[in-house]
């Protein structure tokens, strides 16, 4: 069975894209913060035929995510498709909004650890056994400022084009390896509670985009608008 790893797994857009791949016959391991929670979708998914586990994991501590996702090639005998997308739905200390003229090298160091770092790092993890197995796919997600930058959101906007930038451009350098990297950026606010007259969209409705980028390998990326 292939398997799909997630990381910053949720019961939002994790849970929706868990579900994409594990109706297609994927196995998959769920990683993020918190080991009660990532039972919880263990379960749902469980109940609904899809073999899953959890590995406990803060992208902000490499060496986790490392072991992660070292222990969920070791359960599940390989990964086959990574997908990066950790979203805080709790204040992380020094994770804070700022506007570009309010942009500081305090203020954007934590942005840049947690967006991009920590998708490098787990793209480290998976990718020398992608290259040996000549297949593979690298999933990544930001926000549609990456894209189309707002000023409130400054210090996020520059963490998440610099992770898009290195996508785009590690999809370029592995042309022709069997395996792919692309980017996703969604432009709309995820389910119910956004701001007035924002554009919104349900998990539901986003996650096959993230199948079609992992059959469609001539593209590096895909904006999800309403």
């Amino acid at each position: 069975m292939p398997t799909l790893a997630l990381v910053g797994a949720g019961s939002g857009m994790g849970l929706a894209i868990a579900r994409t791949f594990g109706s297609r016959g994927f196995d998959v391991a769920l990683i993020s913060r918190t080991k009660e929670k990532l039972q919880t979708l263990v379960d749902r998914l469980g109940q609904e035929g899809i073999t899953a586990a959890a590995f406990p994991a803060d992208v902000l501590d490499r060496a986790s995510l490392t072991d992660a996702l070292d222990a969920a090639t070791a359960r599940f005998g390989g990964i086959d498709v990574l997908e990066y997308s950790p979203a805080p739905h709790s204040p992380v200390p020094g994770v804070i909004l700022a506007a570009p003229s309010e942009a500081t090298v305090d203020n954007l160091q934590p942005q840049i650890e947690y967006v991009f770092y920590g998708a490098v790092a787990a793209a480290r993890s998976v990718l020398p056994a992608m290259r040996e197995a000549g297949a593979g796919t690298l999933l990544f997600t930001t926000g549609g400022g990456s894209v189309d930058p707002l000023p409130m959101l400054g210090n996020v906007n520059a963490a998440s084009a610099a992770l898009r930038n290195w996508v785009l451009n590690l999809d370029k350098e592995l042309a022709g390896s069997g395996v792919h990297a692309a980017h996703v950026a969604i432009n709309v606010w995820i389910g119910d509670g956004g701001p007035e007259g924002f554009p919104t969209a349900t998990p539901e409705q986003i996650a096959p985009l993230y199948w079609d980028l992992h059959e469609n390998r001539d593209r590096s990326e895909a904006v999800f608008n309403a």
